[in-house]
């Protein structure tokens, strides 16, 4: 019976274990995401939430405590800086375990360990995002003026080619009336001229 013994052992004695899972880590909170097999993923998240504990406490044994596991001095320093800001927000859960597949030699199932806290500061993208969208909004009826503008500016030549149009429509009874005055004229010379008489014709009545 394996009563009072959580951790795993993965085929590797207790000294082996443990310098793998301190290497890790520093990897894990050095990177802030590891790519690694589901079952070493699993068991590095105990470690990881045991230092993110001992960060928020932030006290000075607390941080020996955390140099005796973490190789890095500096990544120890940085772990306890930010521990606050990062995952002062929750009492747990501060890593994310995603499943990649399956390796392609030996096809161990692959998984993506990483920090939960470093999204804190997404928030502040979405904000930004709604004030540009805000601006958006703002600049459209400046947009709708300037299309305003182009519109009255268009106005004014349409209307000059109405007026040529109504200069030609005036000028074409103008000479559609020559026209029929020139020929009403022919028309009257032509009455007062005898129809079908010509020189032969007068000759003979002349006789």
């Amino acid at each position: 019976m394996r009563h009072r013994k959580a951790s795993l052992k993965l085929n590797r004695t207790t000294s082996h274990r443990d310098a793998m899972f301190r290497n890790m880590v520093t990897s894990l909170f050095k990177h802030e995401r590891i790519r690694t097999t589901g079952a070493k993923a699993k068991e590095l998240r105990r470690w990881a939430d045991r230092l993110i504990t001992l960060a928020k406490r932030g006290d000075l044994h607390a941080r020996r405590q955390a140099l005796a596991i973490v190789r890095e001095k500096q990544v120890v320093h940085k772990l306890f800086a930010e521990a606050n800001e990062k995952f002062g927000h929750s009492a747990g859960g501060y890593t994310r375990i995603v499943k990649l597949g399956y390796r392609a030699g030996d096809a161990a199932p692959m998984s993506l360990i990483e920090l939960v806290g470093v999204e804190s500061g997404g928030k502040k993208k979405t904000k930004k995002k709604t004030a540009k969208r805000g601006a958006g909004k703002t600049k459209k009826p400046a947009a709708k003026k300037t299309a305003a503008e182009a519109q009255g500016a268009k106005k004014p030549a349409v209307k000059k080619d109405s007026k040529t149009a109504r200069k030609k429509s005036e000028t074409k009874p103008k000479a559609a009336a020559k026209t029929k005055s020139a020929s009403a004229a022919k028309e009257e010379a032509t009455e007062d001229k005898p129809k079908g008489t010509s020189k032969k014709k007068a000759d003979t009545d002349k006789q």
